[in-house]
Parts: C-alpha cells; structure tokens; sequence
C-alpha cells in the first residue's frame, strides 16, 4: 500500500497506531462516500438546483460531522489520504473532454490568458482587500487569498503563509457554491453567451464546483471551465509567494 501511496508513510501521525488509522480511514472515507451519495439523490430530486451541487452539499455536510463530533480537520486529512490520491488522475481525466477542443484553444489561448491573469489576480486580491478593510488578521488574509483555487491547492497555500486549514476550506466551499449560483444569472445579463467563455469565467470564479455543474451542462463549456480550474491553481500557487511578499 505504501508503494502506491506514499504519503501514508507517516499518516498514522494524528493516532496512536497504524490500526487506529486504518479504523479512522474507513470510518471517515465511507461517511464522505455516504454525503456524496446522499447529496447525489438530493440534487436529482430537486432538478438540478445550483444551491445543491453535490460537491459543496458533500463538503458542507461532511464538515458539519466534523464540527459535531469534535474531530480536527487534520485527523479528517490524514484518514482520507488513500481517497484524496485519486484527485490527481481525476483532475488529469477531465484532459479528456478538453482535448475535442484542441483546435480552438489554439486559436484563443492570448485572450484566455489575459482572462486568466486578471481574473486570479482580482480573486485574490478582492477577498484580501475586503477582509484588510473589515480588520481582518493576517491569519485570516493568508486563509481567504486562495479562496478560487480547488481545495487540494488552497488548503495548502493558506497553512504555508500563516493561514487556517478549516477556515480556507469554508472559504473554498462558499465560493464555488456563490459562484456557481449567481454565474448564470450574471452571465446573462452580459450577454456572454459563448460556452468557451462562460466556461472559463466559472472555472475561474467557482473551480470544481462550477466545473462539476458545467460538465453536466453542456460539455465545451465543463471543458473550458475545467481548463480554467487548472490553470488557476497554478497560477495561484506562483502568484500567492510573490503577493504574500508585497503584502506584508
């Protein structure tokens, strides 16, 4: 097992024995497989609703466990680590639906970039400002700066310059869950009708999130926002050294 997930080497940190982090990995990987599960039906039942997408319902819900039984996202991390290195070949899966775009990703890939810079540059830097302008800690500056980047770089990127894991994570959680309700709305009273340019503002906004609702609507627009995502991550991982640097 160890030869497949490496980082379990030292996952039993959190607990007293590798037996109790085995007993803390299926207890918590099967209550998130539950949540999924469960906010899946009631997605489906509700026809869709953006305020439902599964994956925020799913991370709301397994935080709220968290929350009422005392338990530390840390010790939740470590459990889950086994179901966590699956992100990465999923994250490279969704390459698959973006490759039918090749042809026309060459054709717009400056003005994409352009979108991309100022697009996680105001990301950033509007949640750092409003949080500076309410009197907000660094500590909660540092949570709040990766907030439109998926979880598994924003977390991270928010505990390495002094932020808090959990307050980063509801940070991540409430972003896609309000950029996704109000991304179609707005949209449309832009007028931007185009899906590759729809899709890459919500990827960009909403990351997995908007992607997961994007990818069930119409698949050039899940593609872009999919590649929009990705490409944020990255750039948010460059782009959060240099602005942490000028800030403090």
């Amino acid at each position: 097992m160890n030869s497949l997930f490496p980082a379990l080497a030292h996952a039993p940190q959190p607990f007293s024995d590798w037996h109790a982090f085995m007993l803390a990995a299926v207890l918590w990987i099967g209550v998130s497989f539950a949540a999924y599960l469960a906010a899946q039906k009631l997605y489906r039942g509700f026809g869709g609703n953006p305020l439902l997408v599964p994956v925020a319902t799913t991370s709301l819900v397994v935080m709220l466990v968290l929350w009422s039984s005392g338990t530390s996202y840390t010790t939740y991390a470590v459990a889950t680590r086994p179901l966590s290195w699956w992100v990465g070949p999923a994250t490279v899966a969704i390459a698959v639906p973006l490759f039918a775009q090749l042809d026309r990703l060459k054709r717009i890939w400056r003005p994409l970039l352009i979108a991309l810079l100022a697009g996680s540059l105001v990301a950033m830097m509007g949640a750092v400002g409003i949080a500076w302008a309410l009197g907000g800690s660094w500590q909660t500056l540092a949570s709040l700066m990766p907030k439109s980047a998926t979880m598994p770089i924003a977390i991270p990127m928010a505990e390495r310059f002094g932020g808090l894991p959990a307050l980063a994570a509801v940070a991540v959680v409430i972003t896609g869950v309000v950029g996704t309700v109000i991304s179609h709305p707005l949209l449309r009273l832009l007028k931007v009708s185009d899906p590759a340019a729809r899709g890459f503002a919500i990827g960009l906004t909403a990351h997995a999130i908007g992607m997961a609702r994007e990818l069930q609507i119409n698949p050039v627009s899940g593609s872009f926002a999919a590649l929009a995502m990705g490409l944020n991550g990255i750039l948010t991982a460059l782009l959060m050294p240099i602005l942490v640097l000028a800030l403090k």
